[in-house]
């Protein structure tokens, strides 16, 4: 028997196979006689990119533009945001443009003072390379 598979009861991993429903193989516990099926998983995606994707919500990057950054679909995105109930703040007078540097493009970057300048910006780290979101004021 498979030991991923245990009864959902007690924890027992002594079962019997009990037919199918709904095209999903049926167990049937030998310990408390309990009839269970085993949930179909989806593709698990790790924490730390719901919670990076997150952070480029807030930020004010699009679903689409997280998707091409993170390489996930946009449609899970959404999912989590609306999830977690993630509101994203309102920036009335700014716009987010972002950058994907790597380590010595960043340094060269920050060490340009006139870059330094405007509205701020933020530095999250991507795997190897980083992405700076700065603000900066519409122009009318």
């Amino acid at each position: 028997m498979s030991e991923s598979i245990v009864c959902p009861k007690c924890n027992s991993d002594d079962y019997v196979k009990s037919g199918i429903v709904q095209e999903r193989q049926r167990y049937k516990c030998k310990a408390c006689k309990y009839y269970f099926t085993v949930q179909k998983m989806g593709k698990k995606v790790d924490d730390y990119y719901v919670t990076k994707a997150l952070q480029l919500y807030m930020e004010g990057l699009s679903y689409r533009e997280i998707e091409r950054i993170l390489g996930i679909s946009h449609v899970s995105v959404m999912n989590w945001v609306k999830t977690y109930k993630v509101k994203r703040p309102s920036h009335l007078n700014y716009r987010p443009t972002y950058k994907i540097l790597t380590q010595s493009e960043l340094v060269l970057y920050v060490s340009r003072k006139e870059n330094l300048t405007g509205a701020g910006f933020i530095i999250t780290e991507l795997g190897d390379k980083y992405m700076m979101i700065k603000w900066e004021r519409f122009r009318d």
